[in-house]
């Protein structure tokens, strides 16, 4: 059966951009303007103060994972107050040294690992459309395995340690967007894969893409009326039934097309369509451009 989670994260193609170790002592605080990338936050040792412009602050602490799909402007601070120091992330950026803010010497109070995620596909934003603003993940045992491991990978720097690094901030954000598939998270795909009756049909809706739906089909799967399941996967998924079998046809015909291995008349027969023609006419209206251009592109 089709796993419409491993599939989002397969389309983005996650890697990590950059990693570095930040850690502060003493009364120390920083604020950094707004980034506009995906970027995380492991806490490795002790823990800090986080403040999300527009939203309320949080205590971070080991073994948490903070996901910022967008990256706001934020201060991450000790808990005795201080002047904050302002940074710019894109200069961060790439930096592989360690960040060591208030007293420069001694054991510090908290110790963490933060950085940027690089999306390899035609859509980065269908991340931010799938993700609160803030994922704060506290208390899972899986996470804290993950941590532990990024931690050593970030620390050690061994051969292969940027491939390994790579592959186990996929597997965290594969992790966080789990934690999110909760009543919580805004409408998207999350909301209702945390859903058990709507999970049932968007899991159908993944797994035979090709096959011509009908929300009498996906209402019968979901064991809700017609009217109850419309009203339901709107609610929740933030579109109808309809309008996201369509985006997500227009999703995975854009990655067929990157890829550049079939012609257009196979990815039209691939994601449902009967003609290339009626397919060209969709993917133009959704995407802005023919199919064929876009595989040019």
């Amino acid at each position: 059966m089709s796993d419409p989670l491993s599939e989002v994260v397969q389309l983005l193609h996650p890697r990590a951009v950059f990693a570095n170790i930040i850690s502060g002592k003493g009364s120390w605080a920083v604020h950094y303007s707004e980034y506009g990338h995906p970027s995380f936050c492991i806490v490795l040792e002790g823990s800090a103060l986080l403040s999300v412009d527009g939203h309320e602050q949080v205590i971070i602490s080991a073994g948490d994972f903070v996901l910022l799909p967008t990256t706001p402007a934020f201060t991450i601070s000790s808990f005795t107050p201080a002047p904050p120091v302002h940074m710019d992330p894109h200069r961060v950026a790439g930096n592989t040294a360690e960040l060591r803010y208030g007293e420069q010497e001694g054991q510090p109070d908290m110790r963490s690992l933060g950085g940027s995620f690089l999306f390899d596909c035609a859509n980065p934003g269908l991340l931010v459309s799938l993700l609160p603003i803030v994922v704060h993940v506290q208390g899972s045992k899986r996470l804290s395995q993950l941590v532990q491991l990024v931690g050593e990978e970030a620390s050690d720097q061994k051969p292969g340690s940027e491939f390994m690094l790579s592959r186990l901030v996929e597997l965290l954000l594969v992790e966080a967007m789990r934690s999110a598939a909760t009543g919580s998270a805004p409408p998207g795909l999350l909301r209702g894969l945390g859903d058990e009756r709507l999970a049932r049909a968007l899991k159908q809706m993944h797994e035979h893409i090709e096959r011509s739906w009908t929300i009498v089909q996906l209402a019968k799967i979901a064991a809700l009326s017609r009217s109850a399941f419309f009203e339901r996967f709107t609610r929740l998924v933030g579109m109808a039934p309809m309008e996201y079998l369509l985006a997500w046809r227009m999703e995975i015909a854009k990655e067929l097309l990157r890829n550049g291995d079939l012609a257009v008349s196979e990815v039209a027969e691939r994601v449902g369509y009967g003609s290339s023609s009626a397919f060209s006419v969709a993917f133009s209206r959704h995407v802005g451009q023919p199919p064929s251009q876009f595989a040019q592109r």
